[in-house]
């Protein structure tokens, strides 16, 4: 394997400039000897000077790019303004793909993460890096260490508060902000990505604080430590995520075939993704109101889902159940019940207008490529176009997404107690679509139907195999009997791999 070489090499504006004198095509180190410059924070861009290795899912070599903070234009959103852009290039074709802002499976990778943090050090930039992997907290001050503390807690696995590997930039600080959702003050509270967060220890409207072992809010710090950071970042202040990777889960299962009538269907184990039984993975198919559970993923990694909104019912959507026409405002926690307990195509459009219908929409395509669904086409939050298209196996991965780092979504489907909620919704007596009749291992999901789709479904179950309790996907497109189908793959499961 090749030498690892230093990828990022600072560059100041005049070096980008022709020049056009005599001589100019002598190489610029042979005439000068190189000088040391102090950075100019409205004139710099960061260029690769030479190839890094590191080992990912998707690109096997890449390098580094980070242009500057000044003079960047693919970031529409207010936050990022004064983030890096980083940029991965493929030396092999020279493809260059931009590092989207937000949850990132590559900074799961050990050398990536480092890699990245070493260049935001290198070239002078004021950073959070948090790393879960040894509990700790850094923040750097135009590349200098500032600030360092211990993480107490994070949120809880499969809550909304839980944070992903990624790269992110601050929204706002707050001194103390109450949730009305975990019934608790969060002093210090520093927002990124929606709800994402980083805050002191926890207090309950009587005065005393949570107890060390239970997970409320987000990224807990010492109310110390919480403090001095709070006093000092700023708005848009990149924050770097490092998680490990997930173990691989051993478990091996020993395959048949099932009788199934929907013309695409998968049922495969969600933690180690041994496939029980599928048709073809990459066939498109319209997938109806399934295109709900990546709305409610691009909401909870956006919005603010204990915040109330102003709502006007949609008049170009129709819900089967319509509850917003009396409605003038609504938590967009309640939302998220409606969207995905009732299949609410009005809960859809009012959340995708938080955004703006267009770059929500957006967003929700963007999130479908970082997450390798590269067979996925979104056209309204809804699912009533027959343009919303997706594969088995990048519904897989978006249901494998949910289960690891969203699974109150599920929970919510499921209309079980949602963690990190200690309230309900608006809405009393909601009437569940998703359950399949006459199953009880159902652990959470989405069904949907349209004329183009036929019915279509994602969802969660247990099944005993070889001894043990596995949890499986189950995926339907195009099926003209879903219950049928979906208890005809578990039986087959069962029936397999029981002993």
């Amino acid at each position: 394997m090749p030498k690892r070489l230093r990828a990022i090499r600072l560059l100041s504006f005049s070096d980008d400039q022709p020049n056009e004198q005599l001589g100019s095509l002598i190489p610029y180190h042979v005439l000068h000897p190189e000088v040391t410059r102090t950075p100019q924070p409205s004139k710099l861009t960061f260029a690769v000077r030479a190839i890094a290795y590191v080992t990912l899912p998707a690109i096997a070599v890449i390098a580094l790019l980070l242009l500057g903070t000044t003079s960047y234009g693919l970031f529409a959103k207010e936050q990022y303004a004064l983030a890096p852009m980083v940029t991965l290039v493929d030396p092999n074709n020279g493809t260059a793909t931009t590092l989207q802002y937000g949850p990132q499976v590559a900074l799961l990778q050990p050398n990536f993460y480092e890699q990245t943090r070493d260049a935001f050090i290198e070239d002078s930039l004021t950073f959070i890096d948090v790393d879960f992997t040894s509990n700790q907290l850094r923040y750097f001050v135009d590349g200098v260490l500032s600030q360092s503390a211990e993480i107490l807690a994070v949120g809880a696995t499969g809550s909304w508060w839980e944070t992903p590997a990624g790269l992110y930039t601050i929204q706002k600080v707050e001194e103390r902000p109450f949730s009305s959702l975990g019934q608790v003050y969060l002093p210090n509270r520093i927002t990124f990505e929606g709800n994402y967060m980083i805050h002191g220890i926890p207090e309950y409207p009587n005065g005393t604080t949570v107890a060390p072992e239970q997970a409320v809010g987000g990224i807990r710090l010492s109310n110390e430590a919480a403090a001095a950071l709070a006093a000092v970042v700023e708005k848009g202040t990149p924050i770097l995520v490092h998680d490990t990777v997930k173990s691989v889960d051993d478990f091996v299962y020993e395959p048949l075939a099932p009788e199934v009538g929907a013309k695409h269907y998968l049922i495969a184990d969600i933690d180690n993704g041994t496939v029980l039984a599928s048709s073809d993975l990459n066939a498109e198919a319209p997938i109806a109101s399934v295109t709900k559970l990546m709305t409610a993923v691009v909401a909870s990694e956006e919005l603010d889902l204990d915040s109330r909104v102003w709502v006007t019912a949609p008049t170009f959507v129709q819900s089967l159940i319509p509850r917003l026409r009396d409605r003038t405002s609504v938590s967009l926690y309640s939302l998220m019940q409606l969207l995905l307990v009732e299949s609410s195509n009005e809960a859809s459009e009012v959340i995708a207008a938080q955004l703006g219908r267009e770059q929500f929409i957006t967003d929700m395509n963007a999130r479908a490529k970082t997450l390798g669904m590269f067979h996925t086409t979104y056209a309204d939050p809804s699912g009533l176009s027959s343009d919303n298209v997706s594969s088995l196996g990048d519904l897989y991965l978006l249901t494998k997404y949910i289960y690891e780092n969203k699974r109150f979504i599920f929970e919510i489907t499921a209309n079980d107690e949602v963690q990190g909620a200690t309230r309900g919704g608006d809405f009393a007596g909601l009437l569940n679509f998703n359950h399949v009749d006459g199953i009880d291992s159902f652990l959470g999901g989405k069904v949907g139907e349209t004329e183009a789709a036929g019915q279509t479904s994602v969802s969660i179950h247990e099944i005993e195999a070889q001894g043990t309790t596995r949890q499986v996907a189950v995926i339907l497109m195009g099926s003209s009997a879903r219950t049928d189908d979906v208890t005809s793959l578990l039986n087959y499961a069962e029936h397999q791999f029981r002993r």
